[in-house]
């Protein structure tokens, strides 16, 4: 069992940066592979970034890449979501997840859930 917990959110003027945590629970972070989805109201859960478990493969959102940045401490078993010149449209609750799989975007695969952190963009 694996419990997240993410931290980080709240608003933030258009073009600025905020940087998200997800601290997960367990001696087996550094097994998991973790994503960051985000979800706005009225729309479906969307996958935002992922990274391997040792850390070395990433993907993205096309529309976040070259704006965010996901990496890992595997010695804190946490997991950063780095989001620069952000936009109105990155408005959204963010989550993040670990599975035990390799890395996807496809949030079914992910097998465990933090609580959601809210990050609202102003223009």
């Amino acid at each position: 069992q694996v419990q997240l917990v993410e931290s980080g959110g709240g608003l933030v003027q258009a073009g600025g940066s905020l940087r998200l945590s997800c601290t997960a629970s367990g001696r087996t972070f550094s097994t998991y592979t973790m994503g960051w989805f985000r979800q706005a109201p009225g729309k479906e859960r969307e996958f935002v970034a992922t990274i391997s478990s040792g850390g070395t493969s990433t993907y993205y959102l096309d529309s976040v890449k070259g704006r965010f940045t996901i990496s890992r401490d595997n010695a804190k078993n946490t997991v950063y979501l780095q989001m620069n010149s952000l936009k109105p449209e990155d408005t959204a609750v963010y989550y993040c997840a670990a599975t035990p799989k390799g890395v996807s975007w496809i949030y079914r695969i992910y097998d465990y859930w933090g609580q959601g952190t809210q990050v609202t963009v102003s223009s």
